[in-house]
C-alpha cells in the first residue's frame, strides 16, 4: 500500500546520511567491498527516493581521499570518470542540488566537521545513517551519533563492508549498544518514522 504524503515542512528531526558513497573504489582490496557497496547504492538510491518525497534531507558525509583541495562537486566528477572503479556507485546515488554535503578528515562523520550545527539547524536529532564501511565509517559515526543522544536507524541492506561476517557484527553490535534500529529500509514507513522523531526532538529540546 502506497504511503499517504504528509504536510512537508522544512524541517522533519530526521535527515538521511549517505557516507563514503561517493568513492573511486581505487584502493588496495576494494574488489571485496564493491559488490556488496554496489548493492547497497541501489537500496540507498531507493531510500533516498521515498525519504525526499517526504521531505527528509539529505547529508552526504564523505572522506576527501587526500584531496584537500577538492570541492564536494570536483569529487562526485573524479568519480564519474569513465576509467574509475566506483563510477556505477557514484551514479546509483549521485546528489542532488538541494542536498547538503559535509567532508570528514577522519572515520567519524562528527570529528572536525560541522555536521553537529547542521543537524542543529535542521532541528533534527533522529538520523538514519547508509554507506560504507559498515564496520568502520558507520560504527564511528554511530558511536559519536549517540554519544551526543540522536536515535539512530542503520538500515541493514544500506551499508556494506569488506566481509559480510563483519558487517553483520557491526549491526549487530550498534543495535545491542547503541539502541540502532537495525531494521531493513523495504520495511520503513516514513510517516511513522517523522512522527516518532518529532515526539522524540520534542523530548530532547524539553
Amino acid at each position: 500500500m502506497a504511503e499517504d504524503l504528509p504536510h512537508i515542512e522544512e524541517k522533519a528531526s530526521v535527515a538521511l546520511l549517505i557516507i563514503d558513497m561517493i568513492n573511486d573504489m581505487e584502493f588496495e582490496d576494494s574488489e571485496k567491498i564493491f559488490p556488496k557497496a554496489l548493492q547497497a547504492a541501489e537500496n540507498i538510491a531507493h531510500l533516498k527516493k521515498r525519504a525526499k518525497q517526504h521531505g527528509i534531507p539529505v547529508i552526504y558525509v564523505n572522506d576527501n581521499y587526500g584531496r584537500w583541495q577538492s570541492d564536494f562537486k570536483e569529487l562526485v566528477d573524479h568519480c564519474k570518470q569513465d576509467n574509475v572503479k566506483g563510477k556505477p556507485i557514484t551514479e546509483l546515488v549521485e546528489p542532488e542540488d538541494d542536498d547538503y554535503f559535509v567532508l570528514k578528515p577522519q572515520f567519524s562523520a562528527f570529528f572536525a566537521t560541522p555536521l553537529d550545527l547542521l543537524l542543529d539547524y535542521l532541528e533534527v536529532k533522529t538520523l538514519i545513517i547508509t554507506g560504507v564501511a559498515g564496520n568502520m565509517c558507520i560504527q564511528f559515526t554511530a558511536n559519536d551519533a549517540y554519544m551526543r543522544h540522536y536515535k539512530l536507524l542503520i538500515p541493514s541492506d544500506a551499508t556494506a563492508s569488506n566481509q559480510k561476517e563483519d558487517n553483520d557484527q557491526a549491526l549487530d553490535l550498534m543495535s545491542k549498544v547503541l539502541k540502532a534500529d537495525i531494521s531493513s529500509s523495504s520495511t520503513y514507513n516514513f510517516i511513522n518514522i517523522i512522527k516518532e522523531a518529532s515526539e522524540y526532538y520534542s523530548q530532547e529540546r524539553g
